[in-house]
């Protein structure tokens, strides 16, 4: 049977910890998971089922296999040791039969992006950011749509625009609005994404390294490596749609609580087709998972057993190939939500009419 696994690693160290060890995750404190998630072995987590092409009928079955290390640990300990606890884990991922790995969250981002962990396995590995970069810019269309947004006389935002997704995104925003706004940390890095992006649209294009410049953006994709968040309340105009990829999160929980003007949206939420069962309760409804998730999926529903996505150069030409597959077999954009609570159709009508009595 055509099949796959995906690598998954405790993100919000005490929540993420009690999903699968409910005693654990409630007595450890973060200090402790943290210091601890460095001796801890891989965790088996569970069995997918239920995939099935919408083009084809094919179904197909995955695992669930757990890296224990958090972001704060992938950050502090040597490259080398955080490779060979991914390879680890990815070597329970052949065992079980996986033909294809998928990585996830920090597990796609350390040292070169996967190129490395690809190398020490048997299988092929893809980080998902192809098709990540798809539905991100996909959300951010459809949101802009449901809040009356103009994108051909917005001025859009890519926070992180350097990364690998960051680029990608910003070379597809260039195409849709009339000026963009590229924020990092490095001039020169933006520079040559702001080239890229020239020749992808029409767009007038900048580039800024403080976040306050996100302040003029209608629409925002922010995607960024930050262990802690980096967007306030503060940073963002009335009537802004902000599409928050990043995990852990850059869009501060008080964005949501202090402005009712503003649209947060989580990035990367795709319906999956057939009736599948996770075995295991990541934080999204039933039937729904990330991108990154869904295209380890795409390409096993595909047959294509390959390392799709790798490494820090992603192309607009892979990103349109994996949304058009994803397509054909039956993912969806899987409606919005924001900070782990679906956002309604009302919800959006009040930001709207909060919006436009702020001058939005």
């Amino acid at each position: 049977m055509d099949n796959f696994a995906f690598i998954i690693h405790p993100i919000d160290p005490k929540r993420d910890v009690e999903r699968k060890f409910p005693l654990l995750g409630r007595l450890l404190p973060v200090s402790a998971i943290n210091f601890l998630s460095r001796f801890f072995p891989p965790v088996y987590i569970s069995h997918i089922t239920g995939i099935r092409s919408a083009a084809t009928g094919k179904e197909i079955e995955g695992w669930f296999v757990a890296c224990p290390l958090t972001p704060a640990r992938m950050m502090q300990l040597p490259t080398s040791v955080v490779y060979n606890k991914i390879v680890q884990t990815g070597r329970m991922a052949e065992k079980l039969g996986a033909r294809l790995l998928g990585l996830g969250a920090f597990t796609s981002v350390v040292g070169d992006a996967g190129v490395t962990i690809a190398g020490r396995l048997s299988i092929p590995v893809t980080t998902g950011d192809s098709y990540t970069v798809a539905v991100a810019v996909q959300a951010v269309r459809e949101a802009a749509r449901r809040m009356d947004i103009s994108l051909p006389q917005a001025t859009a935002a890519v926070v992180g625009a350097t990364g690998a997704i960051g680029r990608v995104c910003a070379q597809l925003l260039a195409g849709d609005v009339s000026r963009l706004i590229l924020v990092g940390r490095r001039v020169n890095a933006l520079q040559e994404v702001a080239a890229r992006a020239r020749q992808g649209g029409q767009a007038q294009i900048e580039i800024a390294t403080e976040i306050d410049s996100i302040r003029q953006a209608d629409v925002i994709i922010t995607v960024t490596s930050a262990l802690e968040t980096i967007i306030d309340a503060h940073h963002l105009k009335p009537g802004a749609v902000v599409c928050d990829v990043s995990r852990p999160r850059d869009v501060s929980k008080q964005v949501v609580e202090e402005r009712d003007d503003v649209l947060v949206i989580e990035g990367g939420m795709v319906e999956v087709p057939g009736e599948v069962d996770f075995g295991f309760d990541f934080g999204f409804p039933p039937g729904m998972a990330y991108a990154c998730m869904a295209e380890v999926m795409t390409l096993a529903l595909e047959g294509r057993y390959e390392s799709y996505t790798l490494g820090r150069e992603i192309t607009v030409e892979q990103v349109l190939e994996i949304a058009r597959l994803a397509e054909k077999h039956g993912f969806r954009l899987g409606g919005f939500r924001s900070f782990e609570k679906p956002v309604t159709d009302e919800e959006i009508e009040r930001i709207k009419a909060n919006a436009r009595k702020r001058g939005g």
